[in-house]
């Protein structure tokens, strides 16, 4: 019996956490019982979670809950009892009157008519259901079936999810008998984190022992040493030279040394002592810290069943998930973030990648597909896997397609092989699919997956077999918490660059480093990389020349890597990461700032933005330590063009086809970046995405429009978007040129540069 104090919580509260624990069990027997209707463990389930839900309401006088829950029962009693054979009609039913609960539960002030009425027309719905005729043969495909969705009157009012009593970490169950004893508490995720960040600094405060002990362990030393030239100073005395009152003032000092030695060798062993369990007990406290924040994977996509069902419903299609590894435990944050993209890969593979019934049929496969949603660990990485037994992607339709957008030549584009033409899916707005619904089409979905990873500092590839199905990978870290890096010295202070971002450490001898077009580069991997050091890129003072060997950090990414060159390296640690003041903004090249074992702070390299960073100083031609074209004066002067983009994708793309064709080209992550390098440098011309965080594309062209100094330089405006509405708005402000990238190529592009601004030297 629990003895456990719910005194704090109202009585809705507890109804609240009742109906998160029960519905979940409904939810997945109902869908189970889709499958086997007449399976007797998933009825016994579900009727007793809408009879504790009918008991919970009637205690809490939710009349409105108490009938939904009653009429719930009723029908899956009469399951059980034989009398009736569950269908997809009784499913969708069930299923909402589930939802009716939810929100009765979420908004219980509201109007008392209102929800009877709503009510009513869900017992009338469900009555129309229980009368129909039996359910088709297990062989008709649900595309022919008469009802493929129920039409249960929806609510007027929002369905909001039940708010979990407990806001972080594991989800709430006092309630459910797999929860035991466990009490319910309010948790906000700021105060995990700043819990965390309280146990990590306790944990570098207990390693400070270790060198307190260790300058203890060098007075006993010390002592030791004096002890033993206080014997060779009684050696030296002459024998019988001494008188009595001189020997006795040299015996107690002798005594008072030996006592004092043994003393320090007492509070050595205590501290030793101490240190240890200081050690082990901050250790457990930051473990158990870092655990209150993780979460099965299955709490965060248990929901995922029934919206795949409801959408292959409403397609056509029979479809159910199986989750694997659903015990992994994944941090609450990267969990939250997974919500979204998984959201699209799914609705990707339901829409794209799975047959009808009537194709797999045909394909010899079962009719009911399967999508796989699985977490793993692995080599220190959470990986999270989305694969489906569906048709697979036909490379030669996708080789069409990216050649019917003009994104490659057709020389290069038979060149590709099937990994780097299975990227182009991640591509913004990139669909294989002709037509858009309110499901998908439109090419968002895999580009927010792609940019996700890349924001916890993960990887996402996909692999496809056709008339087999499609596998996405996301490798993740297992936490956003704590990152593995690389601690370089710059200029006398300790910077930390994360490990994922690394491609290698090297040390270089001088003779390595060659000195190509005025710029120092060396030879990595068969190819020139240029070199640029730390000290510019953060800018402190000047790096300091010597005689021995150059530490370099290689960051980047394929051909775009580069060398940063640092003082020294300080060894690899594992940090908790400190978020900067938000009141600081966005700090160039900084992400994140940490504590060293000795509690001094340090700052967490960005590797992305010290990349663009390079880069936009390579472009620049400022620097005389990176790749770039030397300005001879003798030289024909390039023209130079700015490009603003936020996609990393598309920026890169426009810069290569820019500079293949002689422009020299300078890049911009968003209109703030691009408002701020327009004004430090002289372009030729601004080429400019619309939409982009901090400042869209329009705002960007007006700014410049405006400015008296700014206003002869032309602005190409390159969009995803065709709209009229949308060219009209580019050219009323100003932009001299609208090009959609659904229809540019490398032609296209550089013809419209060409007729702004002419060829790219002068």
């Amino acid at each position: 019996m629990s003895n456990e104090d719910f005194s704090q919580f109202s009585m809705l509260d507890l109804f609240k956490a009742e109906l998160d624990t029960q519905s979940e069990a409904l939810t997945s027997g109902l869908l189970a019982l889709e499958r086997d209707p007449i399976a007797a463990d998933h009825l016994e389930a579900c009727m007793r979670a809408a009879h504790s839900l009918k008991g919970a309401a009637r205690i809490i006088d939710l009349a409105p809950a108490v009938r939904v829950a009653h009429a719930m029962e009723e029908c899956l009693v009469s399951a059980q009892h034989g009398r009736l054979k569950l269908h997809h009609g009784h499913i969708d039913a069930l299923l909402k009157g589930l939802d009716l609960l939810v929100a009765i539960a979420s908004a219980p002030e509201l109007d008392e008519a209102k929800a009877e009425r709503d009510v009513d027309a869900f017992l009338k719905t469900l009555d129309e259901v229980l009368a129909s005729e039996p359910a088709p043969p297990a062989s008709e495909p649900p595309s022919t079936l008469r009802s493929p969705v129920v039409p249960v009157a929806e609510p007027e009012f929002d369905l909001p999810s039940v708010l979990p009593l407990v806001e972080a970490g594991d989800p709430v169950g006092p309630l459910a008998g797999n929860h035991g004893n466990d009490r319910m508490v309010r948790v906000t995720a700021e105060s995990l984190n700043r819990l965390l960040g309280l146990a990590g600094e306790s944990l570098m405060q207990a390693r400070r022992i270790r060198p307190f002990s260790d300058g203890l362990l060098r007075l006993r030393r010390l002592q030791s040493d004096v002890a033993k030239s206080f014997d060779a100073v009684r050696t030296l005395l002459p024998a019988g030279g001494v008188d009595e009152r001189t020997l006795e003032a040299l015996t107690e000092v002798e005594e008072r040394l030996r006592r004092s030695q043994d003393y320090l060798v007492e509070r050595l062993a205590e501290i030793d002592a101490l240190d240890r369990r200081a050690t082990d007990l901050a250790n457990r406290l930051y473990d158990e810290t870092l655990e209150s924040r993780m979460r099965p994977f299955e709490d965060g996509v248990r929901h995922f069943s029934r919206m795949v069902r409801d959408l292959g419903r409403a397609l056509g299609k029979r479809v159910r998930v199986e989750i694997i590894g659903g015990s992994t435990s994944i941090d609450r944050d990267i969990l939250d973030q997974l919500d979204a993209p998984l959201g699209h890969l799914l609705r990707n593979a339901v829409d794209h990648g799975l047959e009808t019934p009537e194709e797999r049929r045909r394909a010899g496969k079962a009719e009911e597909g399967v999508i796989r949603l699985e977490a793993r660990h692995n080599a220190g990485l959470l990986q999270i896997i989305v694969a489906d037994d569906g048709h697979g992607v036909d490379l030669d339709q996708l080789r069409t397609a990216v050649l019917d957008r003009r994104l490659i030549t057709p020389e290069a584009a038979t060149q590709l092989s099937e990994a780097e033409l299975l990227e182009f899916l991640f591509l913004p707005g990139f669909s294989m699919k002709g037509t858009v619904s309110d499901i998908s089409g439109r090419g968002v979905g895999l580009d927010a997956v792609q940019a996700m990873a890349k924001q916890v500092r993960g990887v996402a590839s996909v692999s496809s077999t056709f008339g087999a199905g499609t596998r996405f990978q996301l490798e993740l870290p297992l936490t956003l918490s704590v990152i593995r890096t690389l601690i370089v010295e710059v200029d006398g202070e300790p910077y930390a660059f994360p490990l994922a971002g690394i491609i290698r450490t090297l040390r270089l001898g001088h003779a390595e480093v060659e000195v190509l077009e005025g710029r120092p580069h060396f030879r990595f991997e068969g190819r020139q990389i240029g070199l640029v050091t730390a000290h510019e890129l953060l800018e402190r003072s000047e790096p300091h020349s010597g005689e021995g060997e150059i530490s370099v950090v290689v960051v980047g990414e394929h051909d775009d890597a580069y060398g940063v060159i640092v003082d020294r390296f300080l060894g690899e640690r594992e940090l908790v990461v400190r978020p900067l003041d938000p009141r600081l903004g966005k700090v160039k090249d900084i992400s994140a700032a940490a504590l060293m074992e000795d509690g001094s702070p340090l700052l967490i390299i960005d590797v992305d933005d010290l990349v663009r960073s390079v880069e936009k100083l390579a472009s620049l031609g400022r620097v005389r330590s990176i790749q770039g074209e030397a300005h001879d004066a003798g030289k024909a002067r390039r023209k130079r063009v700015l490009v603003v983009d936020d996609s990393l994708t598309v920026r890169e793309l426009e810069r290569k086809l820019l500079s293949q064709h002689g422009y020299q080209v300078d890049v911009a992550v968003d209109g703030m970046d691009g408002w701020n390098a327009v004004r430090s440098d002289p372009f030729d011309l601004v080429v400019t995405d619309i939409d982009m965080p901090r400042m869209d594309g329009i705002e960007l062209v007006t700014l410049i429009k405006k400015d008296v100094q700014l206003r002869a330089i032309p602005v190409m405006i390159v969009s995803y978007k065709d709209r009229e509405e949308d060219r009209r708005r580019g050219l009323d402000a100003g932009a001299d040129y609208y090009l959609t990238k659904g229809s540019f190529h490398d032609e296209t592009l550089i013809h419209a540069v060409g007729d702004l601004i002419g060829e790219a030297t002068e």
